[in-house]
């Protein structure tokens, strides 16, 4: 018995390690940006009690009979009104002394006396007191999954106005009784619709995993229901990159999990060594890490340089040696993403194959090095998109590199300078030969290769943020193992506008699919 007590000691911590997968991604909505988002979601509870349908009223008290009809809203007053976090999954939206103004058609008749004509309304003191629950739905996504309200109105009166207004005005207590009522009643049903439908049609307009080009997607799943304490939001995503041609894969996270303390700006978004690292995975899984030149397309300063260096005594042994050249620049692994609070690096290990390809023979290797750099990454925002900018040379380096430094010995087979080296899979002689040109060849790769990765990774990858809903003022922060983004927010697009595009139709049943969505053309727009 005490043995098995102490095996679910041992076995415990695992226990909670697996129940707790850390996020790649992880979103922090603070209460500054609440309050932006209180302001649009005021303007759309107004569009929507706007539009409230009251059903027609009608009765008779003693000689007295009423048909009221052809309710409508002609103005609001919603002057005090509060959006506040609820611990642990909750949105509190509160509204205080408002008040409706209405205007109906009434049909009297009070013995022989038949009377028809308008009628204005008010509804004064009316209190309107929600509570939303957020949840993770099946697919992962945000969702809306439960709402309480409770509605009330304080006071009501109504105006007449014809031939009989004055006669009337005794009994106009039935009619503003029922009246009252029945808008009291309309009131959570409208909310409800346009929180339980109609917001969660907007928080559809999240990715959640989609392509993000012809090689790979994102999985930006929810990985919990959200935490929500009384000054913040956090979601926890999956932010993991797959190959498209194994979307199943999955890559085991053991990075550093982000922790967000910051609060002064309306949204920190962090990213994980995981998030980049699972991105450069996928590339190399769908076998895209691989440049070649060949011919007119190898940079002219880079021929002249092999040719005129170690390799032209090796070009003048070919019997090929006016052959056009092919450089084959391939990643031999998977790359590494480093983050530290004094930058973002990339650790690349490739292969570069020098061969000549003389016409209507076959390809004449000349020598195959092993190359080894730390990148300088520069991580930054678009719209809403994330990109990455990669570069050979560091940041603050002067033009010698690091010559200053004394050879390493010629046995171990490689040269080191900062930040990059190479050195011969064949001999060591072939090793020594290549240290002349190290800096010379780090120059050309910055100035021929590294454009062309960059112009690969130019699109960036969307962050997973509703529709009409931008990122300013976005500042970038590295920690140990992961990096922020605290930003501000704004609109682009009301949420009317984004909710009537993506209004769902009455007769679809409405489906959650876990394909991935193809990529827009331009995330930044979105």
């Amino acid at each position: 018995m005490a043995a098995g007590g102490c095996f679910l000691l041992l076995l415990l911590p695992s226990l909670v390690t697996a129940s707790h997968s850390p996020p790649g991604c992880k979103i922090r909505i603070t209460s500054k940006g609440l309050d932006l988002v209180k302001q649009e979601g005021l303007r759309f509870v107004e569009q929507e009690l706007q539009n409230i349908t009251v059903s027609d009223l009608h009765g008779n008290e003693g000689r007295f009979q009423y048909n009221i009809s052809q309710v409508k809203v002609t103005e609001l007053q919603l002057a005090f009104s509060d959006l506040n976090f609820q611990p642990q999954q909750h949105l509190v939206f509160n509204i205080n002394n408002a008040s409706i103004s209405l205007r109906f058609r009434r049909q009297l008749l009070y013995w022989f006396f038949y009377d028809v004509g308008s009628i204005n309304a008010s509804a004064d003191g009316v209190h309107i007191y929600t509570v939303l629950q957020l949840a993770k739905d099946e697919v992962g996504r945000l969702k809306i999954s439960n709402m309480t309200c409770d509605a009330s109105i304080a006071r009501m009166h109504a105006g007449f106005s014809g031939t009989l207004g004055k006669v009337y005005e005794f009994l106009s207590t039935f009619i503003v009784t029922g009246m009252r009522f029945l808008l009291s009643q309309q009131i959570c049903p409208s909310l409800e619709h346009a929180s339980l439908v109609l917001l969660n049609s907007l928080l559809d307009t999240v990715p959640v995993r989609n392509y993000v080009d012809e090689h790979i997607g994102i999985d930006y799943s929810l990985l919990r229901d959200p935490s929500i304490s009384t000054d913040t939001l956090d979601l926890d995503f999956k932010g993991m990159f797959f190959p498209r041609v194994r979307e199943d894969q999955e890559l085991e996270n053991h990075a550093v999990e982000p922790v967000i303390k910051e609060t002064e700006r309306m949204v920190y978004v962090a990213f994980s060594e995981y998030f980049f690292d699972s991105a450069m995975h996928s590339y190399f899984q769908a076998g895209v890490l691989t440049i070649e030149l060949e011919g007119e397309k190898v940079p002219k300063d880079l021929e002249v340089l092999l040719r005129a260096t170690f390799f032209g005594t090796i070009f003048m042994l070919s019997p090929s040696v006016d052959a056009p050249l092919r450089l084959v620049l391939q990643v031999s692994a998977p790359p590494r993403c480093i983050i530290k609070p004094s930058g973002t690096s990339v650790s690349v290990s490739a292969f570069l194959n020098i061969s000549l390809v003389p016409p209507d023979r076959p390809p004449v290797q000349l020598s195959s090095m092993a190359m080894e750099t730390k990148l300088s990454a520069k991580v930054f925002l678009q719209g809403k998109a994330l990109r990455v900018q990669l570069d050979l040379r560091r940041y603050g380096e002067s033009p010698m590199g690091a010559w200053g430094e004394s050879p390493p010995h010629p046995t171990h087979n490689y040269f080191l300078l900062s930040r990059f080296r190479i050195y011969s899979k064949q001999s060591a002689l072939e090793s020594l030969a290549l240290f002349s040109l190290q800096a010379p060849l780090k120059t050309l790769l910055q100035l021929t290769i590294m454009p062309i990765i960059n112009e690969r990774t130019k699109k960036g990858v969307q962050i997973p943020l509703p529709e009409g809903m931008d990122f300013t003022r976005e500042v970038v922060t590295n920690h140990a193992g992961f990096l922020t983004v605290g930003a501000d927010l704004h609109f682009s697009k009301g949420l009317r506008e984004v909710i009537e595009k993506y209004r769902p139709v009455p007769t679809a049943t409405a489906s959650s699919s876990s394909r991935p969505a193809e990529p827009s053309q331009d995330p930044s727009s979105l």
